[in-house]
């Protein structure tokens, strides 16, 4: 399964993609929403991740308007999204949600805590399952 990682800290994206690849994902990392979009428009359709790990608060282009972005594209509509982060504010989730995310799991946050979400979407890899 892949997945590809969006966080403008780099110390997180490193710690997201950690316990992904440690459940069984090949991931991808990108430092802002916009650098997404061109890691999606440089992939094929066969290529395109399963799962979508995407911070809200960013520069260039913040998590909100990249799911908004993903969700206006019907070649991306069926990639999972969900938010990692800080933001914690019940408005802020149902604005996440309402947008086109799946799930929301704000930070700090634990490896299981992901393996949880993941599981609840159907994302959990066979052997991560066991």
């Amino acid at each position: 399964m892949r997945a590809l990682v969006i966080d403008d800290s780099r110390a997180m994206r490193r710690i997201v993609s950690g316990i992904l690849g440690d459940l069984g994902y090949e991931t991808q990392q990108a430092g802002h929403g916009r650098e997404g979009l061109d890691v999606l428009e440089g992939l094929g359709r066969e290529e395109l991740p399963d799962l979508v790990c995407v911070d809200w608060n960013m520069p260039v282009m913040d998590g909100l308007q990249f799911v908004s972005a993903v969700r206006s594209n019907p070649g991306w509509r069926s990639m999972t999204i969900m938010m990692v982060t800080s933001e914690s504010e019940h408005t802020q989730i149902v604005r996440a949600l309402a947008a086109g995310a799946h799930e929301y799991v704000i930070k700090p946050f634990t490896a299981d805590a992901i393996r949880d979400k993941l599981a609840l979407l159907g994302l959990l890899p066979q052997e991560a399952a066991l």
